[in-house]
């Protein structure tokens, strides 16, 4: 209700969540609040009342606890996770005293016994508005549960006159030292939504706010805005190793390259993950719902009694199921900590990614069938120069595009093509116009591509970008005479051994776990997917043959089917058994070549992989990529 308020009734409302969108706020639905404080806090208070060895003394002693705990959400809006909180807590604390003392109406002293107040409560918000309903909604909603109290016992505590107040400044998190609020031997969680901006979305004023927090990690310029939290949380505890921390997140933090900026960073200050959501779709109970895909991570510097992943096993938009984790690393996968960092070339000894042809031309060069044509019909003299194109979506949707290619063409030739000459013309005159100065010096080159990539045999192909709902990437082999986009990874010199490896579940699982994404989508990496990836080892010449085979298979099938795309025969709602059925005997052979024999499911691949990893970078078991603990500037 207050948020709608506080966007609808400001004089400038659209201009009000113009700035919300820009400072990346996003309002918090119940549910997603849940999911947070639950296992951060709640479940283990629960336990400690519900417990089968309960003795009044135990009770007594919970009860005792429950006024001296402490919350702080150093990005607090509204007060949603603080009101949830507050909430839960007085709940909680109602249903001990009539666990202790009974429920006899009009014969306990409430006004003495229900001791959790809203002084208990912290926050920093930057909106002025935003941290004056944050007070205003805890002191409402203690009204609320004084009314509850009155409800279960006949009795309760007094409302008015206000004489507790929760402590919420008006100020940026990311300037204010938190200690000034509330001082860290004092706190017992940290907790909240902290903004989401991507890092090439950020204002002169928010970069402002981050550089001096990311000073010191390595390629610090990489991370979302919402990283700087968990580095300023990470100095925040070290101070008072007791406190348990919780945010939400964009998943961009588990993944791709940001993940290796991030946790190496925070992995080396000694913070380990108690409990993590995998991510699930965004939703909340305010207009304009965020279109995101988050992450909930919480953390501390205790080594955990237990550890909890939250897996979305139904879809992103389902409810967790709960997974004990023996361990729970960056990646949010059940394995030991490692990273993945940007690696020039591969892991093991296969064959070298790179990209496809990238113009930079203004779309000067490429052509659809019919503007070809009528290109062609005009200079049929530039047939010659064309060549297929093909980006992620021809590749996988089947769409035809043709390149002029003129890099090779010689001098007296395209005197003789006066169209193409002007289309030369036309892409020096738009990298000229570029305010990018490497763009402006290829101006000097209109013939040429940024990146090219000329390729004398067959090559192989995996999208840049592919849906999350696809159970494998679907990837291709290409003949020469057709060019690549940069939209596209290519494998020159892969063979059919090669082919199936990258099409099995190993493989896709390991790209579904280190990959980053776009929006929900897969995009996969050189870097970090393709180039980290821990192949098999010593692979014997028949379980090679016998991986080639079914990759063939593979190969086989797709071409019983020649009027379907691969779009369409990758749809989990339409893939052809034939197809079903090579995958699933590659992922035998490609199994067996490993010597994997656990589950057959992401969970336990993805384990496999992280500990072959680990083994071929010579990491030691149990300390892998956690470097020693270093200590910690205050932020």
């Amino acid at each position: 209700m207050f948020q709608g308020v506080l966007e609808q009734q400001h004089p400038e409302a659209s201009k009000r969540q113009a700035t919300r969108r820009e400072l990346g706020a996003h309002f918090t639905s119940e549910r997603n609040i849940l999911r947070v404080i639950n296992p951060l806090f709640l479940n283990d208070l629960r336990a400690e009342l519900h417990a089968s060895n309960r003795t009044r003394a135990s009770l007594r002693a919970l009860y005792e606890r429950l006024p001296t705990l402490t919350f702080l959400d150093p990005a607090c809006g509204c007060g949603n996770f603080l009101v949830i909180a507050y909430r839960e807590l007085r709940r909680l604390e109602m249903k001990l005293i009539a666990e202790i003392w009974g429920e006899e109406r009009g014969v306990l002293d409430v006004d003495t016994l229900c001791r959790v107040n809203v002084h208990q409560f912290y926050g920093i918000e930057i909106d002025e508005a935003a941290a004056h309903i944050a007070r205003v909604a805890l002191w409402i909603t203690d009204h609320q549960m004084n009314q509850e109290a009155a409800e279960l016992f006949g009795t309760t505590r007094a409302t008015v006159p206000l004489v507790t107040a929760p402590t919420i400044p008006c100020a940026n998190a990311l300037q204010k030292d938190w200690k000034d609020v509330l001082p860290p031997e004092k706190c017992s969680y940290v907790l909240g939504n902290p903004p989401f901006v991507g890092a090439k979305y950020m204002s002169d004023e928010q970069r402002a706010d981050v550089a001096k927090i990311f000073d010191s990690l390595k390629s610090g310029g990489l991370l979302d805005y919402v990283a700087a939290w968990y580095v300023k949380a990470a100095a925040y505890i070290s101070q008072n190793p007791k406190i348990d921390v919780a945010f939400v997140a964009t998943n961009s933090i588990t993944q791709g390259e940001q993940a290796g900026v991030l946790w190496s960073w925070l992995l080396g200050h000694g913070i380990t993950i108690r409990f993590a959501h995998r991510t699930f779709q965004w939703s909340n109970e305010g207009k304009g719902v965020a279109a995101v895909h988050c992450v909930i991570v919480g953390f501390g510097l205790r080594k955990p009694a237990k550890r909890t992943l939250y897996l979305y096993n139904e879809g992103i938009k389902g409810e967790p199921i709960a997974i004990p984790a023996k361990n729970i690393n960056p990646y949010l996968t059940d394995a030991p900590d490692v990273v993945m960092e940007r690696r020039g070339k591969p892991l093991c000894e296969v064959p070298g990614m790179g990209i496809g042809n990238k113009p930079i031309d203004g779309g000067n060069y490429l052509f659809t069938p019919e503007e070809m044509a009528e290109f062609l019909k005009r200079e049929p003299g530039a047939k010659p120069y064309f060549r297929r194109w093909l980006g992620a979506d021809e590749f996988l949707n089947g769409y035809e595009r043709w390149c002029l290619w003129l890099g090779d063409a010689e001098p007296s030739a395209l005197k003789k093509l006066p169209l193409a000459m002007e289309r030369i013309a036309s892409v020096r005159q738009f990298r000229k116009a570029s305010k990018s100065a490497p763009t402006q010096k290829l101006a000097q080159t209109p013939r040429r591509f940024h990146v090219e990539f000329m390729p004398k045999a067959d090559y192989l192909v995996i999208p840049e970008v592919s849906s999350e709902r696809r159970e494998f990437i679907p990837i291709g082999y290409i003949v020469p005479e057709t060019l690549a986009s940069n939209l596209l990874r290519i494998v020159p010199h892969a063979t059919t051994y090669h082919f199936g490896v990258l099409s099995s579940s190993m493989h896709n699982a390991w790209m579904r776990t280190v990959a980053g994404r776009l929006e929900s989508r897969y995009r996969y990496s050189v870097h970090i997917v393709y180039n980290n990836f821990p192949w098999p080892q010593d692979v014997p010449e028949k379980k090679h043959r016998t991986v080639a085979s079914a990759a063939q298979a593979v190969l086989s099938a797709r071409n019983a089917h020649p009027g379907a795309t691969l779009a369409e025969m990758y749809d989990p709602d339409s893939m052809p058994r034939d197809l079903q059925e090579a995958h699933a005997a590659l992922d035998k052979a490609v199994d067996a070549a490993y010597g994997f024999r656990s589950k057959k499911d992401d969970r336990a691949r993805v384990a496999f992989l992280f500990a072959l990893y680990s083994k071929l970078t010579g990491l030691q078991k149990g300390s892998a990529k956690r470097p020693g603990k270093r200590k910690v500037k205050p932020l």
